[in-house]
Order: structure tokens, then C-alpha cells, then sequence
């Protein structure tokens, strides 16, 4: 019963997976948060870019 406690105990390959989950989970979270903050931007110069057409086309009038 010892040894199969010790061999438990010194047993790596679970904390292995936590890391590269922990890892992963990490990335996702960058890439969302950069995602966001792009579609952001992206979205008020598609406005700004509509406001000005639409005023060049009632100027033009």
C-alpha cells in the first residue's frame, strides 16, 4: 500500500496536463480579449466611414 502511495505521489503526467490546459486557456483568453478589442475598432471606423459617405452624398444634393 506504500508504494502504491509513493508512486502516486512522484506520478507527473496529470500535472503535465493541468499546465498545458491552464496554457491554453491563457491563450484563448488573449485571443478573445484581442478580438474584441479589434472588432471595436473595426466597427467605430466602418461608422465613422458611413457617417462621412452619407454626409459627402446630402452635401452633394
Amino acid at each position: 500500500m506504500t508504494k502504491l502511495f509513493s508512486r502516486f505521489l512522484k506520478d507527473e503526467s496529470g500535472a503535465t496536463a493541468i499546465e498545458y490546459g491552464l496554457i491554453a486557456a491563457l491563450i484563448s483568453v488573449a485571443l478573445i480579449t484581442g478580438a474584441t478589442s479589434l472588432g471595436t475598432k473595426i466597427g467605430t471606423t466602418f461608422n465613422n466611414l458611413g457617417t462621412k459617405m452619407q454626409n459627402g452624398v446630402t452635401a452633394s444634393q
